[in-house]
This record gives structure tokens, sequence and C-alpha cells, in this order.
């Protein structure tokens, strides 16, 4: 089916993406993370990498400390033990100024968005880019914002208010608003969280079209199956603080070598075997 958004046949042409990473060059490095809050220990003890070029799915129920990694990956947690490397440079020796310009090579899709309500979709976009790129004027704000709008399909929303969108399309925005700054990573905290399965669709194909046109690496929190399968080059399993396991999906989800915990969250998503997932 093609879809009007991204020019793809939906996920018949994404594997063609999954071919462009460099497993050479590591853009996060993390070694030995443990984090607690009080008695409470979140993670215990991650490895990871992401690879330039990459999408990553971490996939665990709610409280399993998907949020807190990508937090301190961005530098708004601090961990316990362990080092966290983002793009050559290590998080946690930061000040806070290298620490906010940093930020500016990251893009973090909130959940809810995030929107301003009492912004237009336009002053939304153009906000990030007066705050932090104070060299532009009016017509080359207009000219990102435009160019960010038309990359996500809303080209004729500028003018709207948050209130007035689709949850659907509150998400595109939030996407957009992300890359006005052209960053080099994406963390995608719940893309498809709270959408009916048409939308999830195009939020997928989105994820996708930004990895192509914007050469980003990519965390994808998720609890959806389908959108993991058909974003990530591999799937992180999260369980008790740890990764239970990783690779691509059926290397994760392989009936045959999966453990209780897995194949618990596979059941826990209304999936009685990969076949049913869209290929």
């Amino acid at each position: 089916m093609y879809n009007y958004l991204t020019g793809y046949d939906t996920f018949k042409e994404m594997g063609q993406l999954k071919n462009s990473l460099n497993k050479e060059e590591p853009v996060i490095s993390i070694n030995g993370l443990h984090k607690s809050f009080g008695d409470l220990e979140v993670l215990k003890g991650i490895d990871f990498n992401l690879y330039r070029g990459e999408n990553v799915a971490v996939l665990g129920k709610s409280g399993t400390g998907k949020s807190v990694l990508i937090k301190i990956i961005a530098g708004l947690l601090k961990p316990d033990k362990g080092e966290v490397m983002v793009l050559g440079q290590k998080v946690a020796q930061l000040s806070t100024k290298e620490l906010d310009i940093l930020r500016l090579r990251i893009g973090f899709s909130f959940q809810n968005s995030a929107l301003y309500d009492s912004m237009t979709v336009y002053q939304n976009l153009a906000f990030p880019l007066t705050m932090n790129r104070k060299n532009m004027n009016k017509k080359e704000v207009d000219e990102a914002v435009n160019g960010v709008l038309d990359a996500v399909g809303l080209k004729d929303k500028n003018k709207e208010m948050p209130s007035d969108l689709s949850g659907g399309q509150r998400k595109r925005i939030g996407i957009a608003r992300t890359l006005i700054l052209k960053p080099e990573i994406m963390l995608y905290d719940e893309p498809t969280s709270g959408l009916d399965p048409i939308t999830s669709a195009e939020i997928i194909d989105l994820i996708n079209r930004v990895r192509e046109k914007y050469n980003t690496s990519s965390i994808i929190i998720t609890h959806d199956l389908t959108c993991a399968k058909n974003t990530a080059n591999r799937i992180a399993m999260l369980n008790n603080g740890k990764f239970l396991k990783i690779g691509n999906f059926d290397e994760v989800f392989n009936a045959e070598s999966v453990n209780e915990q897995i194949k618990g969250f596979f059941n826990y998503n209304f999936i009685n075997n990969h076949e049913s997932i869209i290929q």
C-alpha cells in the first residue's frame, strides 16, 4: 500500500533503510550503567551501543526503566555508576553549558508532544530557532518551519493551535519541532501511544522517513510491537533493570529460544505469533 506521507510501499521498502547503518561508529555508548531512586534499583548494569544510522527499539513493561535510560542519555538524570558517551562526549563530565550544546544535537520527542498550548504550530516550531539560532533572519526561520512541516506532511497547519489538531497531528508536530534543529540523534518516547492503527502506521512511516531524510540515529521507547518491528534494526528487551536480549525482531522473539519474560511481553501485546504483525 503506497503511503502519501513517505512515498513508500508501507513497511515493504524499509529493509533498504536498515542496510545503511555504520556498525563501526557508535553515536551512543553505554557501559555498566546503574541508576537507583532511594532503595529502588531501576537500572542494574546496562551495556549498549547505538550506531550511526541505526534505529533501536527499547521494549519493556511500564516501570522497567526505559524512560530513565533515555533521560540519562539526554543528561536529564545522572547515573549512579557507569559511563554514558554521546557523540564522543562523556555526558556526566560535561559542564552545564557543554551539556546544553550537546542537547542541541539530540532530538527528544515526548510522549505527549509537549507543545505550547498558547502558541500556534508555526510559533511552536520557530521557538527553538529563535532561542538557539539567533543569527537566523525571518525568511530563514520561515523556510526552516515550512521545511519540517512538509517533512511531516502538515504544511497547511502552520496557523493552527495545538488544540485544533488530532492526536496524530500533535505527535507529528512534536517530531517536527525536534527536527527543526537538525539533530543527529532522535529519542522517541512512546511515539504511537494512544493512536489508532492507521495513525500509528503513519507515525511508523514518519520515523523511517526521518531517518532517511535527516540521517538520524534513534532510540525508540515503545510498547508497540508493530512499531518496533517496522522501525528498528535491533530490539533491546529491558526487564528488571537489565537487557534480557538484544537483536533483530526474530532473534528476540524466536519461539524456540524466547524466555518467559519475553514471551510474557509478547502475549501482553495480544499477539499470538509474529506472522500476525504487519510484514
